[in-house]
């Protein structure tokens, strides 16, 4: 009796062990969704350059081949997951799994497969805006909203994808399960990273290296950037979140700086001011990896505080720090030791009068103007980010 029963003990002990170790796991839809935020990074950074060298050709370029990517994986993938939930017999799947209209799957799935069909819905919207209102337009556009707003739903739908993983993974005491939720932690960053990413990208045009002694690239950063900062600090749970979503930003401009311009190009569109001859990369990134310490620097000591409070500080520590850090460097992007290839301030797209090449800043503010913009800035980030703090701790209840 006693020799039976010991192996059977240690039989069921196994098998708990490996079906911990086999739930534990990344989950491989939540590389599919990392894989296809990247792709509409890259496709996203490669389009404006592709429009800044050689300018819109074609529809069919490899760049908007790999922004729509992105749409095409993330609807098919989240499209395979709410019908095999729904229709399937994974018991695990269906019970992480919330119910849409009839539908099972996990919430970040619906988000996302909302946000690919609305990046394929803006493709042919774009080609016929277009066709309709000129060969190349400015970014802020009806379809480019749309596609940047599919996009953002699909980041989203995948963080979410991740978190529900991350906090399940999270009840688990056993190193595996700490060693997945590490795992997943990382793609989290990264993946808000990109998303970061695309905030920055989706206001280029008001943070131009020309406008950066005004009020408005500030203001646009306060609205844009806090609130993404403290929902990726709240959920992860790390302690430096903001300065890992904002390095990601920093290295993937850099890349793009170091990267491009080693392919030729040449303009097919006119008037042609300036001869490109290679693709042209966007500008030097903003140092928004300074506030983003200054804030996990904050966070790591007011844990205890209310949201409100949180918030109140975070928003004047954001853009104090911010114009601390860009203003006296958007003066060295403007003189001569920042004309490398590095820093990227010699390359021009071919649509550049000579005029605008000339180092200069366009409608500088000062004194009162400055001083009231900089401070309606940190009310806009105050408000952001205690929005994200409330916002970030809810999501750690997420496990659906």
């Amino acid at each position: 009796m006693a020799s039976s029963a010991l192996p059977t003990q240690y039989s069921n002990l196994r098998t708990t062990t490996q079906v911990t170790e086999q739930t534990a796991t990344v989950p491989w839809y939540v590389w599919c969704g990392a894989l296809a935020v990247t792709s509409s990074s890259i496709g996203g950074a490669w389009d404006v350059s592709w429009h800044r060298s050689i300018g819109r050709d074609t529809f069919w370029t490899p760049a908007h081949m790999a922004i729509y990517a992105c749409g095409v994986l993330a609807a098919i993938v989240c499209g395979y997951l709410i019908l095999s939930c729904t229709f399937g017999r994974s018991e695990e799947l269906k019970t992480a799994s919330v119910n849409v209209l009839g539908f099972c799957a996990p919430l970040g799935a619906f988000i996302a497969a909302w946000g690919g069909l609305a990046m394929l819905t803006a493709g042919p919207f774009d080609n016929w805006w277009h066709t309709a209102y000129g060969l190349d337009v400015k970014i802020v556009s009806p379809p480019h909203t749309l596609l940047i707003l599919g996009t953002r739903c699909v980041g989203v739908g995948v963080l979410f994808l991740i978190l529900a993983t991350m906090n399940r993974v999270a009840t688990d005491d056993s190193r595996h399960s700490e060693m997945t939720f590490r795992a997943l932690q990382r793609i989290f960053l990264y993946v808000g990273g990109l998303i970061v990413d695309g905030q920055m990208f989706f206001l280029l045009e008001f943070t131009g290296q020309h406008h950066l002694h005004s009020v408005s690239p500030y203001v646009a950063m306060a609205i844009a950037l806090p609130l993404v900062f403290a929902i990726l600090s709240q959920a992860s749970r790390h302690r430096w979140a903001a300065t890992s979503a904002a390095m990601v930003y920093i290295v993937f401009c850099i890349g793009e700086i170091l990267i491009l311009p080693l392919f030729p190009a040449q303009p097919k569109l006119g008037p042609v001011f300036y001869p490109v001859t290679h693709m042209v990369p966007t500008q030097f990134p903003i140092l928004i990896f300074v506030p983003a310490i200054a804030l996990d620097l904050l966070w790591q000591r007011t844990r205890a505080w209310k949201p409100w409070q949180i918030g109140l500080v975070s928003g004047f520590v954001f853009i104090a720090v911010l114009t601390v850090v860009e203003w006296p460097f958007a003066n060295f992007l403007m003189s001569k030791a920042s004309e490398n290839r590095f820093f990227g301030t010699i390359y021009f797209d071919y649509g550049t009068r000579p005029e605008y090449m000339l180092p200069h800043f366009s409608q500088p503010d000062q004194g009162l103007t400055l001083f009231a913009g900089l401070l309606r800035a940190a009310i806009y980030g105050s408000i952001g980010t205690w929005i994200g703090v409330c916002f970030g701790r809810w999501m750690r209840s997420v496990q659906r």
